[in-house]
């Protein structure tokens, strides 16, 4: 079988770099070029130093239409502009990193439509699909936690923390980010305000449609790099044994999302593509956690899993990593 042409734009950032970890060992793909203006002609590994060794690519400062595939790896925003000022093929399929197309609203952009890429929801979808829109970290990582309970009709009023890893906040320098913030500290930010709610509201809603939803997000800023843990807590009257028969038929067929009755924990899923979610109950209240990492399944890898899904590929391909555990 002919190996998939695939393109980066945006290769220089940390969810680039990923893409290209991930790519650099996939069967079915070949790299045909990874685009970054600001480091056109340098190698690709004096960027990703963890690439040295692994390929000789260069980047480049030139978009080709001879590939099957084209990620988006830019900031938020700027997927609409490349798009508008880059003359891409209608035959190239588009996996969008960004936020710019996972609202219903805005999923269209000239004659592209754009599916939302959450495969736990919209798996068949995406199978046939020409461009997806990839879901947000924070937003795949509540999503996961809740859809069952969607699907049976059971979500009214929610209240969900998160954490995330300082990589959730782009490579580039911030106030935020420096390791003399980040160390020894922790702080809330976005609270109810965060750009992922529009895309969970809608997801909970696709599957919920007759009911009033109200999500109340407050993400918080971790001391560490990468990974994503929420907690979401409900009121729900059916018992731990029936919430967990409800999960695991949910995700029976759905290779990267694991339920466990043990308490989970970040390094179960940092470094790989899975999700795993642990239920808790006292009372009527239940408490839902779930957890990812922020730039694979939260980003790069769910990107290729939704590669797979369209081409048609095995889910899972190029994606059986482990987690580092220590």
């Amino acid at each position: 079988m002919a190996k998939i042409n695939t393109g980066i734009i945006g290769g220089a950032g940390y969810t680039g770099g990923e893409l290209i970890r991930l790519l650099l060992n996939h069967p079915g793909v070949n790299i045909s070029f990874i685009h970054s203006r600001s480091n056109a002609g340098k190698p690709v590994h004096t960027v990703h130093q963890d690439l040295i060794g692994e390929t000789g690519l260069l980047f480049s400062a030139e978009i080709s239409n001879d590939i099957d595939v084209l990620f988006l790896c830019l900031g938020h925003g700027e997927s609409k502009k490349f798009l508008a000022e880059n003359s891409i093929a209608d035959t190239v399929k588009i996996i969008d990193l960004a936020n710019d197309f996972r609202l219903k609203q805005d999923s269209q952009s000239g004659s592209r439509n754009f599916i939302y890429g959450l495969p736990e929801l919209n798996r068949e979808k995406i199978r046939s699909a020409q461009n997806i829109a990839n879901p947000g970290c924070f937003a795949t990582t509540i999503q996961l936690g809740l859809l069952p309970l969607a699907k049976a009709g059971l979500l009214k009023e929610i209240y969900t923390t998160g954490i995330t890893g300082s990589t959730g906040a782009g490579q580039s320098l911030t106030g935020t980010s420096h390791f003399s913030w980040r160390a020894n500290n922790i702080q809330a930010y976005k609270t109810l305000t965060h750009q992922h709610l529009g895309e969970i509201g809608e997801s909970l809603a696709s599957l919920q449609p007759g009911g009033a939803i109200e999500l109340n997000f407050v993400p918080w800023r971790g001391d560490f790099t990468r990974g994503i843990f929420a907690s979401s807590t409900l009121n729900c009257e059916l018992s731990l044994e029936e919430l967990y028969t409800l999960y695991t038929d949910y995700y029976k067929d759905h290779p990267f999302t694991h339920v466990s009755k043990d308490a989970i924990f970040l390094k179960q899923v940092v470094n790989t593509n899975n999700a795993v979610i642990q239920l808790e109950k006292a009372g009527s209240k239940l408490v839902v956690h779930s957890a990812i990492d922020n730039l694979l399944k939260g980003a790069s890898g769910q990107a290729v899993q939704n590669m797979n899904l369209l081409f048609n590929l095995e889910e899972t391909s190029g994606l059986k990593l482990k987690a580092s555990g220590f």
